[in-house]
């Protein structure tokens, strides 16, 4: 499973990534830093200023003191616990001050970063090859942009700098704890193999439930886009019980994961509480035989229980961010997988240019399997003269829409070659192939927005007299004139709310706005109604005048005027002439058109 994480605790290739992600933003990070040093040190001061108040002024004995301190102090016992009291306050305050910029510049740093790290992403799956898009579920995809990237940016706003923060705040602590006493220091630091056992076997059971929940969200994703996708079907033939049940079995597969997270979480706090309270129980014993006997001051015993209620917690965030860490790397192995992915389908080196003029297409010996030698065309050859109209017809899975497919290079063909003036179609840009073809599909995709933005699709060279013009050619303009914001009437998700012949005559009128050389029309009247049919059909003999056309179709009567046709049977091509010549010779043409007319023929008088 690609949602599995890495078995890996670090990856030093991935953290060296995850660090230029973030590196153009340094000046951010070194200020929040910065913070963090100095909030760090305000940690440990805070309970030296009770020390010297307890020591010095509310129970004094003039002994273990902290005379760089305490000499700055002014000697009265009002004026100096009014002091410590003003400093102590200061400190808490520049604190949070300080605790509020390094949050606010490490989450807005995240942001930026996840920012950038999105639209490279994004970048890279528009670029990415179709054959990608077979392999990979939609949601799949959608938990890479979302849900991956959000955990690496919990990363970088309170994972990585925090985790700094309180690896200081130990180790300052730790430090002031042993200037003050050695033995209470030793003696508070028992319990640390016993902290850190027990944070090693919470580690262990989050990270082994969280690769656990990662699979299930991925799944919940896949799962909810397939069937919103598809609620048609869904409602269509009463599959609700049917979805809620496996969605049930999906969705409890997510609880399952956060089992053992919850009960991780449930025994770790409340068990390094326990030992905290061991250890501050053991202070408060051993601590008062201490000053009893004279050993240790009443200040150092406040200042070391402050210490002791401040050392643990860090301890417990440790773990914590230890275990946020080990999620963006498990995120990030798949995030730059995806954008590591290798694209075939890429422009040569030195790219030839398309030919001025319209050229001849020509298929040379054409093999082509979407898998292995599970072969879809079996060395198909043809030749399309420029400005020719030539329609492919065959049973479902001849190879049809392949040929399209391979025209456009979303596919490389496997033996043979195709070629466009002569050229082969690899030595082309892809970008620069796709720039001259029109393509209308059986259901075109509309994209959220306007009637003008679907059939423009942010092309600036087309002009508004041009996408009315567009419209008009392909018999939209009435129904667009009948709206009440025209060509600004919003669009919703796949063009819900138009007619499934309205959504294809905009995507004729966007195919002929963006005046392609070439047209390929792939079951473009399949799904219409009669009266919409014969709109589309006054619109397809204005869009193939002067183009080179190839239109995919099931039914024959909207390419019996094509000026050739060709037949494919089993992946190959079988046939070739006229519609006249084709049923004179009495082959899989003349069959496939006796049995779509032969109800007609049935009820003629």
């Amino acid at each position: 499973m690609e949602e599995e994480i890495s078995s890996k605790q670090y990856d030093r290739r991935l953290a060296g990534r995850l660090l230029k992600t973030v590196l153009p933003y340094w000046r951010p990070t070194l200020v929040a830093l910065c913070c963090l040093l100095v909030n760090s040190v305000l940690q440990v001061l805070t309970p030296l200023l009770s020390k010297i108040a307890v020591d010095r002024y509310l129970a004094p004995n003039g002994e273990r003191n902290l005379p760089w301190l305490e000499q700055w102090l002014a000697p009265g016992a009002r004026e100096g616990l009014m002091q410590i009291s003003l400093i102590y306050l200061s400190a808490i305050v520049i604190g949070l001050v300080l605790d509020f910029g390094q949050q606010l510049l490490m989450q807005w740093t995240g942001q930026r970063a996840m920012f950038d790290l999105r639209r490279r992403l994004l970048s890279k799956i528009q670029t990415l090859d179709v054959p990608y898009f077979d392999r990979n579920p939609v949601g799949r995809l959608v938990t890479r942009v979302t849900s991956d990237v959000d955990a690496l940016n919990d990363m970088f706003a309170s994972g990585v700098v925090t985790l700094l923060g309180d690896l200081l705040v130990l180790v300052f602590i730790a430090a002031a704890m042993f200037q003050l006493s050695p033995s209470l220091t030793l003696l508070m630091l028992a319990v640390m193999p016993l902290v850190f056992a027990v944070t090693v076997v919470f580690r262990r059971a989050v990270t082994t439930s969280n690769r656990q929940i990662r699979v299930a969200v991925a799944r919940i994703n896949s799962f909810l886009q397939e069937h919103v996708a598809g609620i048609t079907v869904l409602q269509l033939f009463n599959r609700e019980r049917r979805a809620s049940a496996d969605f049930e079995v999906v969705n409890r597969q997510h609880v399952n994961a956060y089992r053992g997270a919850i009960i991780a979480y449930g025994w770790f706090y409340p068990a390094v509480e326990f030992l905290s309270m061991l250890a501050l129980a053991s202070l408060l014993g051993y601590g008062g035989f201490q000053i009893r006997s004279g050993a240790l001051t009443l200040g150092i015993m406040v200042a070391f229980f402050q210490y002791g209620m401040r050392i643990f917690r860090p301890i417990q965030d440790l773990s914590e961010k230890y275990n946020i860490l080990q999620t963006a790397l498990a995120a990030s192995e798949r995030i730059f997988g995806l954008l590591d992915e290798p694209v075939l389908v890429v422009a040569p080196a030195a790219p030839k240019s398309f030919p001025e003029s319209a050229a001849a297409i020509e298929f040379d010996h054409v093999w082509f399997a979407y898998k292995g030698e599970d072969w879809v065309l079996r060395d198909v050859t043809f030749t399309i003269a420029s400005g020719e109209i030539v329609a492919v017809v065959g049973h479902t899975g001849a190879g049809k829409t392949t040929i399209t497919n391979l025209l456009m290079r979303f596919y490389d063909i496997q033996k043979g070659a195709i070629r466009i003036g002569g050229v082969d179609l690899r030595e082309f840009d892809p970008l620069e192939l796709r720039r001259h073809f029109g393509v209308v599909l059986q259901d075109p995709h509309l994209f959220t927005g306007t009637i003008g933005g679907n059939i423009r699709l942010g092309t600036p060279l087309i002009t508004a007299e041009a996408i009315e013009e567009a419209a008009t050619q392909v018999n939209l303009i009435e129904f667009i004139n009948e709206l009440p914001l025209g060509f600004e009437h919003p669009v919703r998700e796949r063009g819900n709310g138009l007619s499934t012949g309205q959504k294809q005559l905009i995507g004729f009128a966007r195919a002929l706005a963006h005046n392609p050389r070439y047209l390929v029309l792939d079951e473009a009247t399949s799904s219409v109604d009669t009266e919409t049919e014969v709109k589309v059909r006054e619109a397809l003999n204005r869009m193939v005048q002067g183009r080179t056309s190839i239109i995919i179709a099931h039914r024959l009567s909207t390419i019996q005027r094509a000026d050739r046709i060709l037949v494919l049977h089993k992946g190959k091509l079988r046939e070739s002439g006229s519609h006249q010549e084709l049923l004179a010779s009495r082959g899989i043409y003349y069959k496939l058109y006796q049995l779509q007319y032969k109800d007609q023929e049935v009820r003629r008088p």
